[in-house]
């Protein structure tokens, strides 16, 4: 069945949750769990991100697109450069160059939304 499939290839991958919003962090947390994800760490700020993308072990990173009025841009590239998967969440449209290819999560979203863009995320690996 499709569905075991896809919760065998999510069965223990890790998620770095960044998110400036507290009450989202903590509503994304729920659904990741709900959707069998587990947060290997999560992050506020561009110094807790960065930090977290040289010592957390994670599978996927989600992204707010703006924390605290700063783009989230320096974290992505951390990324990039580790080789690790991304999706963008963000309420304010349009990405910077070079992420306007990636995956992009519109807030508010549903649980449907993430589940497809988190899967999608992880299909492709962190071309």
């Amino acid at each position: 069945m499709a569905t075991e499939a896809q919760s065998a290839t999510q069965a223990n991958k890790r998620i770095l949750v960044v998110e400036d919003e507290a009450m989202i962090r903590m509503l994304l947390e729920d659904m990741l769990g709900e959707l069998g994800y587990t947060v290997a760490a999560e992050a506020a700020r561009i110094d807790e991100a960065l930090e977290a993308t040289k010592n957390a072990d994670f599978d996927l990173a989600i992204l707010d697109a703006n924390l605290n009025g700063q783009p989230v841009s320096p974290v992505a590239d951390a990324l990039v450069a580790r080789g690790t998967p991304f999706v963008f969440a963000t309420g304010y449209g349009e990405l910077a160059e070079p992420y306007r290819d990636r995956p992009t999560l519109t807030k508010p979203f549903q649980m449907d939304g993430l589940k497809q863009m988190l899967q999608s995320a992880l299909d492709r690996g962190s071309q």
